[in-house]
């Protein structure tokens, strides 16, 4: 059974979608393991510019790589809300990652976003 999820970025209205591998357990370790890189680089260069478009483009690359194996059709990136997603992910600028799940809502108008899910997790994935 595929689970699939959306990915969100805070301030970039693109929406990445992944039709497998979508539970917490496997999103969230790639996750942890590409964000520590991604704010150590960006502290480590001083770029704070374009954050948003780079952090979206870098996080559907990895998913692209590390999810879809050698069928990309498992990835998209669009503006709209599916309304058959089992889990949200939104990375906040502050380094957090929130998981969210739909509410009944959701699924009848998904265009509400978060505001129709719940939250069921917060982490921060902080470089030290």
């Amino acid at each position: 059974m595929s689970i699939t999820c959306h990915i969100l970025i805070e301030h970039n209205p693109g929406l990445l979608y992944v039709s497998r591998n979508g539970a917490p357990d496997k999103v969230l370790p790639k996750l942890e393991r590409f964000l520590l890189k991604f704010w150590d680089e960006r502290e480590t260069a001083g770029e704070h510019r374009y954050t948003p478009e780079c952090l979206l483009a870098q996080v559907t690359v990895r998913f692209g790589f590390e999810s879809c194996e050698d069928d990309f059709s498992n990835l998209r990136l669009g503006l709209n809300y599916d309304p058959d997603v089992e889990y949200l992910y939104r990375i906040a600028l502050d380094k957090t990652v929130t998981v969210w799940t739909p509410k009944p809502g959701y699924r009848q108008k998904p265009q509400l976003g978060l505001e129709a899910c719940q939250q069921i997790k917060e982490l921060s994935f902080q470089v030290v």
